[in-house]
């Protein structure tokens, strides 16, 4: 990070709050996409059809679409603390209530439902460490964060697989519900005593160095009289690069849930166990996590983001290609690693460019409205994979349309960016 003095401190700062968020995230994204691997039972066990379970699982952003945006300005409104302990055992909750579900209409509602009790988290997150981080800083620390998204197929894969195998009182795909529903309960207690809201209330900060933080903070906010950032709320929903940016980052989520709630589907269809399903799905995931680490302190060291975030997209569409064209267990996982890194670490880098812009009220109601808008890709992804499924009788076609919507975020996120964006990402420059 440089010489800079306070580099240390925010160093100190990440090592006690990014573990903490990352644990959270891996038990919320577990909780949202521990329904592929429950598919490989749960479908046959309660008759659904590809394409009800691809409704049901994409259904999830509805729920938290419609949720997002009032979520996030409570965060804003009541602290951090309080409204991810809220937000953790609710969704806890509801995620073991999956275990229960009967049939297409309580899949439907249940999944609703946990994307009710889960808006605000990511977008709340991104807000928190706004809070914390100088812009400059910004997408390593984003990075390893969002690290924590594929850490939940790597741990959680091999797991789910494995729970499946549980039959008696329940059948393996109930006990997965319950059993890893557990730990959102666990963090959203322990949340009360491991995040601070802000600096200021760090108990394991000197006053020195929170005054550091607030100095480097202050700067960023010095930086946003040139580079034009939005502080209000109604400033920020008329200002149409919050609202064109919806394209790239919707194309890149529908890219990442299109794959991710359905591979272990397609790769079980190679002719695995569901045990060796689930090490297999890990694979894509610890390679994404390193690309998106590594993306993020390239962009940080560079200064660029555009063409950090294009380019990875690209990347993502040629590994689903590979994965729709090819043949072959091998080349398949090998694309399917390919295709995950690209999309993991151009959503890494992606989040770089609207807390460039956002600032206070404008933050939390802008991180959350863009969020919401980009994950209903969430929905019509699963969704899309699942009809085209049906209709086609095989996956080619559908990776081939999510590797459509990635090249489209590609092209998207370059004309935006360099058009909207160029006197902001000048302005904060390399570190």
């Amino acid at each position: 990070m440089g010489n800079d003095p306070a580099d240390a401190i925010l160093a100190k700062a990440a090592w006690r709050l990014i573990p903490v968020m990352c644990l959270m995230y891996v038990a919320s994204f577990l909780d949202r996409v521990n329904i592929g691997f429950a598919a490989l039972s749960m479908n046959h066990d309660l008759g659904f059809s590809p394409e009800i379970y691809g409704r049901g699982a994409g259904i999830f952003f509805l729920g938290y679409f419609l949720f997002e945006v009032p979520s996030n300005l409570m965060l804003e409104k009541v602290g951090a603390r309080a409204w991810m302990c809220r937000i953790m055992v609710t969704w806890g909750i509801l995620s073991m209530a999956c275990a229960f579900v009967q049939g297409p209409v309580s899949f439907y509602v249940l999944r609703f439902l946990l994307g009710v009790a889960e808006a605000g988290l990511y977008p709340g997150m991104i807000l928190y460490m706004t809070y914390w981080f100088p812009q400059r800083t910004r997408a390593r620390f984003i990075a390893l964060f969002l690290a924590a998204v594929p850490a939940a197929s790597v741990i959680g894969a091999p797991i789910s697989g494995w729970l499946l195998g549980f039959e008696g009182a329940l059948h393996g795909w109930q006990w997965l519900f319950l059993l890893e529903g557990m730990p959102s309960l666990a963090l959203g207690i322990g949340v009360l005593w491991l995040l601070p809201d802000r600096p200021a209330d760090a108990a394991w900060l000197t006053a020195e160095e929170r005054l550091i933080i607030a100095a480097r903070l202050a700067a960023d906010r010095q930086d946003d009289v040139q580079s034009g950032a939005l502080h209000g709320l109604w400033e920020m929903l008329a200002d149409k690069r919050i609202w064109i940016f919806i394209i790239p980052d919707f194309s890149i989520v529908i890219g990442l849930y299109g794959l991710g709630l359905w591979m272990p589907l397609m790769i079980k269809a190679q002719g695995f166990s569901n045990l060796q399903t689930g090490f297999l799905v890990a694979l894509p995931y610890i390679v994404a996590m390193a690309a998106m680490v590594g993306l993020g302190i390239s962009s940080d060291c560079s200064g660029e983001r555009v063409g950090h975030v294009a380019g990875a997209a690209v990347a993502g569409a040629l590994g689903l290609l590979g994965a729709a064209l090819l043949h072959g267990p091998v080349a398949i996982i090998l694309s399917f690693c390919l295709a995950s890194a690209g999309i993991y670490a151009a959503l890494a880098v992606f989040w770089t460019l609207p807390t460039a812009l956002l600032r206070g009220m404008a933050a939390a109601g802008g991180l959350a409205l863009l969020n919401s808008f980009s994950n209903l890709g969430g929905y019509f992804g699963p969704d899309l994979m699942g009809q085209l499924r049906q209709l086609t009788g095989d996956y080619a076609f559908g990776l081939e349309v999510l590797a459509g919507f990635l090249l489209l975020a590609a092209a998207s996120v370059l004309l935006i960016g360099r058009a909207f964006f160029r006197r902001q990402l000048d302005s904060i420059g390399p570190p």
